[in-house]
């Protein structure tokens, strides 16, 4: 799509050369005003297709980009006199057949994409729990009995299962009775995915709006929270981060890794299975500051105050959050964000109970990945949870930071960690 608009632009700029001024310096100016747009197109997400029975090529956010292109270059154009002979009625064949031509391609694009390319640039999938369902052209599909799949939302291993199956869609519509509808809703909105369910009835599964899969309705119960534009945007903020801090941070890691060595047995990493983005695994990486035959892999047990579990170098790190500084490296790896929800370990409970059964939204703050700091954390919600309401505060703070992300709450939040980094709940 960006080929066929640029195409389009630099057919906009030829024809008053080819009319009028043959030797008018047109090629440079096509250059800039192709660059300009390309960037402010892709910020205004007119590259991106719509899912649904037909795949959407949007003209409207290419068209109103094109028209703020114009308008900036044009008025840089005359502000620093680049071209002093350029006149307006060539601006406005340049203008005017670069818009028609632009509408033209992309409606022929869409065409072709619809025709051609519908099963290639979206992976839709059909999941068929004991419901017989047709599967439509495009959609690949499984039955839940072939692979011993439920939604099951207290099985994490579940859920990890459907992240895996799952990987890489687009869109997922579930067809299943009526009694399993909620429980498939749930699992869906932490997937990280658009994910639809056959049914007639809306009320009860906080629907965000309704579809259809060719004649039967469905119901939108979540979609992947974050745009590609956007998604990119992130990841980039977190590599600008991560990079340069690893290595001005280096010579210190080493130095951390040298104390643990020496203060107590064992390795100087400590891996912990948690959950990740979309509900499935990863292990997370820390420096060790536990006592190696005490350590508790899986998270079932808080740490104390004076916790005799913890060496003398542990102490210390726990204490400035040095321990977390290695989670820098599943940035590098995609595995978290800097900034996000805080990934917990399968066994964690607040009070007696395990997190997902106090709240089943636990599992929806799985959406974007996890995070070494989150909008919960500077927020003073940090430490062990004692008590069922220790965990309420804190899933509030990320839901609310997945409903609001952007760029510039990160940065936010990246600053506001400066100053929780010793804080009373950790140790």
């Amino acid at each position: 799509m960006l080929l066929v608009d640029v195409t389009a632009i630099g057919i906009g700029f030829a024809l008053p050369a080819l009319l009028m001024r043959p030797e008018a310096q047109y090629v440079p100016m096509f250059i800039v005003a192709a660059a300009m747009y390309s960037v402010i197109a892709f910020n205004a997400g007119a590259f991106s297709v719509g899912i649904n029975d037909r795949l959407a090529v949007e003209t409207g956010p290419a068209i109103r980009s094109l028209m703020f292109t114009y308008a900036t270059f044009f008025l840089i154009a005359y502000f620093f006199r680049l071209d002093r002979d350029l006149s307006r009625l060539q601006l406005i064949i340049t203008m005017v057949s670069g818009s028609i031509l632009l509408i033209v391609f992309r409606q022929i694009m869409a065409a072709y994409v619809q025709l051609r390319l519908r099963a290639k640039l979206v992976y839709q999938l059909l999941i068929r729990d004991r419901v017989d369902a047709r599967i439509p052209d495009g959609f690949r599909h499984f039955d839940t009995d072939t692979v011993g799949l439920r939604p099951d939302l207290k099985d994490p291993a579940m859920l990890n299962m459907f992240s895996n199956l799952i990987g890489g869609c687009e869109r997922v519509v579930i067809a299943c009775p009526f009694e399993e509808r909620k429980a498939w809703a749930m699992m869906l909105k932490g997937a990280n995915v658009r994910g639809e369910i056959i049914a007639q009835e809306i009320d009860q599964f906080g629907a965000l709006g309704v579809s259809k899969l060719e004649r039967a309705p469905t119901l939108l119960v979540s979609v992947g929270p974050l745009q590609l534009r956007k998604a990119i945007a992130k990841r980039a903020f977190d590599l600008m981060f991560c990079i340069p801090v690893l290595i001005l941070m280096a010579p210190a890691l080493a130095m951390v890794a040298l104390a643990i060595k020496l203060d107590s047995r064992g390795p100087v990493l400590f891996r912990q299975r948690r959950v990740g983005q979309g509900n499935a695994f990863f292990d997370i990486l820390k420096f060790r500051s536990m006592r190696t035959d005490m350590s508790d892999a899986s998270g079932s047990q808080s740490t104390r105050r004076d916790d005799d579990r913890i060496t003398r170098v542990g102490y210390f790190i726990r204490r400035t959050s040095i321990d977390e500084l290695p989670q820098l490296f599943n940035v590098l790896m995609g595995q978290m964000s800097i900034v996000g929800p805080r990934p917990h370990a399968l066994g964690s409970t607040a009070g007696e109970r395990l997190f997902w059964d106090i709240d089943e939204r636990y599992w929806h703050r799985h959406a974007l990945k996890p995070g070494i700091t989150g909008l919960a954390q500077v927020r003073g919600f940090r430490g062990a949870t004692h008590q069922e309401e220790d965990l309420t505060g804190r899933l509030q703070a990320d839901l609310e930071y997945i409903s609001k992300w952007s760029f510039w709450l990160d940065l936010t939040i990246v600053v506001m960690t400066l100053k929780v980094l010793v804080h009373k709940n950790t140790y």
